[in-house]
């Protein structure tokens, strides 16, 4: 997506300000539910949570705290956090206004109090370590007051010091920003909340979202929401500022204090070296495709989807040299309170065609024939796993029972025992039906990404943004010996143009 502005305050204003309007829609019940052909509604359970919430750590086990307001977000800039006020006399701040605030944030010249500058790698640490701290140096004056002010915000805004950018010449920028959102520095990011919003320094936007209370659609429609408001209805001045003029002076920001114990402080130090271990562990890179998208892959007569985890299968094989237990997230919101079920990519079907395309003896037409029929198996698969049809959330409720009754089962044990070496995701787009790519494609959406779940696997999480671009967010942990994120980047890209060549040899 372009830069409608470099104005960092600029382009959060405008943020905030659909972000506000879009949770309007959702406390009125009036925004627009998402639908399946244009016909069948989507559960809307997971909105509820959005706004107001966060994760609160308990010693047995966290619980989710949802206020039913808040006129608040809490901003953190260069080690220093912020409360910032959204109303004025119950009346929704203007961009401009808003615009104005951000500035006074940018404008201060504190500097962080002791213990403040990493403050939130206590939200990444071991959750009993801060459920621990949480009680002991939070639960009175100041520091109570502060933490209250983030813990109650409607979200929390990271003002990122740093340039983030997008260079389909250099991914290393590309890496850099998607890192920056989904780990920050370790202590940029307050991670107990429902969702960081990221605006960079020349005004990049990223989301980090808890996964606990949604599914990456939730958030998806969110996103096309805000950024679709801000480029076609607020838009910006020719300087790169929000449109309007002043009348009267905003409330100022509040800066939040806090008054640490030396051992909180301490603990502060210790939650920022853990932090920084896990983000070293984590090799986040993302692939930028634009040889083709979903212009090409329908000429197959198959489905995007089904397309895309065949070359995923393809890939990790001549990584791996072997098959292994793929996970692939379908949405299971046809249903009340409808999260996900799994769909298993690896199928007789799939190794089949995996098996035929380094093969000199099997022709091309043989191959794209292998091709269809293992992606029309998956499109059963997928369509089984959204109707309820699915297996892996049936054995799940089984090992809930076996532990409820205390029914040992060596099935159940094996079956829940073996890892996702390769755990996978499509990022989902145009629900909120503004910014479709084929009218904008210019702005097509980066997708988002996640960690590997497996120690020695990887994370795929895909978006196929247009008629001819996909992004592939790819993560592995440097620890292990038998996953590369570079490695599987290249056999990624080898697999998707040689897929694409058996189609059109089959052709000639």
């Amino acid at each position: 997506m372009p830069l409608p502005t470099t104005s960092q305050v600029a382009r959060a204003a405008n943020f905030i300000y659909a972000a506000m309007i879009f949770r309007k829609l959702l406390n009125t019940q009036t925004l627009k539910p998402v639908t399946i052909q244009n016909f069948i509604p989507l559960c809307a359970w997971q909105y509820e949570k959005m706004f107001n919430t966060t994760r609160i750590p308990d010693v047995e086990k966290d619980r989710s705290v949802h206020l039913s307001d808040s006129q608040h977000i809490a901003v953190y800039h260069k080690g220093r956090y912020y409360k910032l006020m959204l109303y004025n006399n119950r009346r929704l701040l203007k961009p401009v206004e808003l615009q104005w605030q951000l500035q006074q944030i940018l404008d201060d010249q504190s500097i962080p109090l002791p213990g403040e500058y990493h403050l939130a790698a206590l939200t990444a640490n071991d959750r009993t370590v801060w459920a621990n701290a949480r009680t002991t140096y939070f639960n009175k004056g100041l520091n109570k007051a502060s933490l209250k002010a983030i813990e109650d915000a409607a979200f929390f805004l990271v003002l990122y010091d740093e340039d983030l950018d997008f260079d389909p010449n250099d991914p290393s920028k590309l890496n850099k920003y998607s890192q920056a959102v989904l780990h920050g520095k370790g202590h940029s990011l307050w991670l107990d909340k429902s969702f960081n919003i990221v605006v960079s320094k020349n005004g990049r936007l990223g989301c980090n979202c808890e996964h606990s209370w949604c599914d990456s659609p939730i958030m998806s429609h969110f996103w096309e929401f805000c950024t679709g408001m801000e480029v076609l209805q607020l838009k910006y001045t020719e300087d790169g500022n929000t449109v309007g003029e002043l009348e009267g002076t905003p409330p100022m920001p509040i800066r939040l204090k806090w008054d640490l114990h030396p051992e909180c402080i301490d603990l502060v130090r210790s939650s920022m070296l853990i932090a920084s271990d896990i983000i070293a562990e984590v090799d986040l890179q993302v692939y930028y495709h634009s040889n083709y998208g979903k212009n090409f892959i329908k000429k197959c007569k198959v489905s995007p989807d089904a397309y895309v985890q065949m070359v995923l299968q393809l890939a990790y094989y001549r990584d791996a040299g072997r098959f292994n237990l793929t996970y692939e997230a379908a949405m299971m919101r046809l249903f009340r309170e409808g999260r996900t079920e799994t769909v298993r990519p690896v199928t007789l079907e799939s190794c089949e065609f995996v098996l035929s395309v380094d093969n000199p003896d099997i022709s091309a037409k043989k191959k794209l024939a292998l091709l269809q029929r293992a992606c029309q198996k998956h499109q059963e698969s997928y369509i089984n796993a959204m109707c309820g049809k699915g297996v892996d959330r049936h054995i799940f409720c089984l090992y809930v029972l076996s532990k409820h009754l205390d029914v040992k089962s060596p099935f159940l044990k094996e079956v829940l025992g073996e890892p996702w070496r390769l755990s996978t995701s499509q990022t989902p787009h145009n629900h909120a039906g503004i910014l479709d790519t084929k009218k904008f494609p210019e702005y097509v959406c980066l997708g988002g990404g996640f960690g590997p779940v497996a120690n020695d696997g990887y994370g795929v999480s895909y978006d196929i943004a247009s008629e001819d671009v996909m992004f592939f967010h790819i993560s592995s942990k440097r620890i292990s010996p038998e996953t590369d994120t570079s490695r599987f980047i290249g056999f990624l890209e080898k697999s998707l143009q040689d897929v694409k060549q058996i189609f059109i040899n089959s052709q000639a």
